[in-house]
């Protein structure tokens, strides 16, 4: 069977990392990035968001790292005049094959889909992950809106990267796993280590 061509899509480079079901507020003014979004909008297409490997989220074009995320956009807003307030969720990994700059300044990739993996379920050795995750999701309320798939073990380990004050890199290593119980192990590794889950007997 032959492989499908690669994908086009805008990329959008910030200092954050987005994953699959997560939720990210972004603020737009710059010219390439309105015009990316009205498109997107019209088209009912999504952007990529990657992390920032060299480079600054506004003026010069930046170099993301390899592997990003999809952003869809579900709500948006003008309070002030050239300012484009979007609600976007993180759909689908991507891994960038090739890209290049237009002349605007965009940055648009050849990508392709990495494999989505079925749900699994938390193994019962990571359960003690899920009560102190209930209670920061309930704290957080509208700024972690629903669907809450507490029994995905791809959707809590997530959402614990996105939360946790972790270096970015780390964050960008844990969306490149493909395997959710391996992240799974490392985040409740870490948060013994931090005092924030009891330790084993």
């Amino acid at each position: 069977m032959s492989t499908p061509p690669p994908d086009r899509l805008p990329l959008f480079p910030l200092k954050t990392v987005l994953f699959p079901g997560g939720v990210l507020p972004l603020r737009v003014f710059e010219a390439r990035y309105m015009d990316m979004v009205t498109r997107c909008m019209r088209e009912d297409a999504g952007f990529g968001v990657c992390l920032i490997a060299a480079g600054e989220e506004v003026g010069e074009t930046a170099v993301p790292h390899p592997v990003g995320t999809e952003a869809r956009i579900e709500q948006w807003d003008m309070a002030q005049a050239g300012v484009l307030n979007l609600l976007t969720r993180g759909a689908r990994r991507f891994r960038i094959e090739d890209h290049e700059v237009e002349r605007d300044g965009l940055l648009v990739a050849r990508v392709r889909w990495l494999e989505e993996l079925p749900a699994e379920a938390v193994p019962e050795a990571q359960a003690d992950l899920l009560p102190l995750l209930k209670t920061i999701v309930a704290e957080l309320g509208e700024r972690l809106p629903p669907p809450h798939l507490f029994d995905d073990a791809a959707w809590v380990g997530a959402r614990y990267t996105e939360l946790l004050p972790i270096p970015l890199l780390a964050k960008q290593k844990l969306l490149e796993l493909d395997d959710p119980l391996s992240r799974l192990e490392i985040l409740q590794k870490y948060l013994r280590e931090h005092g924030l889950l009891p330790n084993r007997a």
